[in-house]
């Protein structure tokens, strides 16, 4: 499954907010309250990997061994997590007035979303620092996917959530074993539980963005739509945003292969970020041109994966918007719902809410030209539709087989 070294390619960590450099040899949370980067030798892998030497590797994000903070494949923690499809979407392209529609479907992981690249990484690095216990806050499918990596290395999980997360995300984490909680409050409620908890019960906290290797699990999406696109990255990439984990993991992977010399392209995407009129925090720091982003209040939304009402990784979003040349979008939320359902009826791909999100967001950007009909766009799909009842709920018309079947009807 893996890629097998006998070492890694790390060659420090360090603190985003300020640039120190900062040993990887023992388990790390925070600096200076903010996220951490994990920093290659990029000089010393180009060196010993080509292109070409990816393709006679299995098709699962260990591929890109080198770029990876893992090397001990005893640790490694893994279900299997596999490179996802980009497909093209011809008919709901034509709909909308676009030439190349695509969506990198992250639904065909092995949790059902994008949560599994970032927990597969996340445990496996607990694992290789012999972590036994450990505890995050979720809006929904990382909870699930933490609970499912953390049963397949063994570890005690403990997940807080909203009140109102989606029923299925609530029992996929109590079935991997969890102990699930439900919260009367938001995710950052559920956050400081798990803070609060750290020293009474000896918890390692995996909430977004407060241990570095969850970036480098989410990298592996830009690692892979690089490949997949024969190493010239597409134009727009829309990316539903919450935490940011994805983007800003996107981005650090597209820099990452331009400092190697293994990108074929000209530019680098421009990367919008898209969130919902009932929690756009980063949206609204985008727009007022700050560094950081004021925290929302009564945040709601049908998209739980983006009702964060602040991220602590905000700055770091906002910095990779904004080299991209790209934007942050708040679509109305009425609109949400009906993209998912119009999204999956179109193309047969189990779209979710955040992901209904980004395509009311592709439309509003080629109305007011932040998008060209012509460009090549790709809309990440980070979980399945079937994880959300509460969004495709509807109510079947019933047949009777005790009276014939009206087939006007029909």
């Amino acid at each position: 499954m893996t890629a097998t070294l006998t070492t890694n390619f790390v060659s420090h960590l360090e603190g985003a907010i300020d640039g120190e450099r900062i040993s990887p040899e023992v388990i790390r949370t925070l600096h200076h309250e903010r996220p951490i980067w994990v920093r290659y030798d990029l000089e010393t892998i180009s060196s010993i990997l080509s292109k070409e030497d990816l393709l006679s590797r299995p098709s699962t994000i260990w591929r890109y061994a080198e770029l990876l903070p893992a090397y001990d494949a005893n640790k490694i923690v893994s279900l299997g997590e596999g490179m996802t499809p980009v497909l093209s979407c011809p008919r709901l392209a034509g709909k909308m007035g676009l030439s190349n529609l695509f969506v990198k479907d992250e639904s065909q992981l092995p949790t059902g979303s994008f949560k599994s690249r970032g927990m597969a990484l996340a445990i496996t690095m607990a694992n290789h620092f012999g972590i036994k216990s450990v505890a995050l806050p979720t809006a929904g499918n990382a909870g699930g996917a933490a609970a499912a990596y953390a049963a397949r290395a063994g570890m005690q999980c403990y997940v807080f959530m909203p009140q109102d997360t989606p029923m299925i995300n609530q029992y996929e984490a109590s079935a991997a074993g969890a102990h699930a909680f439900l919260v009367d409050g938001l995710i950052n409620d559920c956050g400081r539980i798990v803070s609060d908890g750290k020293e009474p019960m000896g918890w390692f906290d995996l909430s977004t963005l407060k241990e570095p290797y969850r970036i480098e699990g989410k990298k592996t999406m830009g690692l892979e739509l690089a490949e997949q696109f024969n190493w010239k990255l597409p134009d727009v990439i829309f990316y539903p945003t919450g935490g940011g984990t994805g983007l800003i993991g996107m981005w650090k992977a597209f820099n990452e292969l331009r400092q190697m010399g293994w990108l074929d392209s000209a530019t680098m995407p421009r990367m919008i970020a898209v969130q919902s009129t009932g929690c756009s925090p980063i949206v609204n720091a985008f727009n007022n041109g700050t560094k950081h982003a004021t925290p929302v209040q009564n945040a709601q939304t049908i998209a739980r994966g983006i009702r964060v009402p602040g991220a602590v990784g905000d700055f770091m979003i906002l910095d990779a918007i904004r080299q991209s040349g790209g934007t942050a979008v708040a679509v109305d939320e009425a609109a949400i719902t009906p993209w998912m359902l119009r999204a999956t009826a179109t193309e047969g791909i189990s779209i979710c809410p955040e992901t209904g999100a980004c395509f009311a967001a592709v439309e509003q950007c080629l109305a007011d030209g932040t998008i060209s009909a012509d460009e090549n766009i790709v809309v990440f799909n980070t979980g399945a539709s079937q994880k959300y009842a509460e969004a495709i709920a509807c109510q079947l018309p019933l047949l009777d087989t005790n009276q014939p079947i009206d087939w006007t009807a029909i």
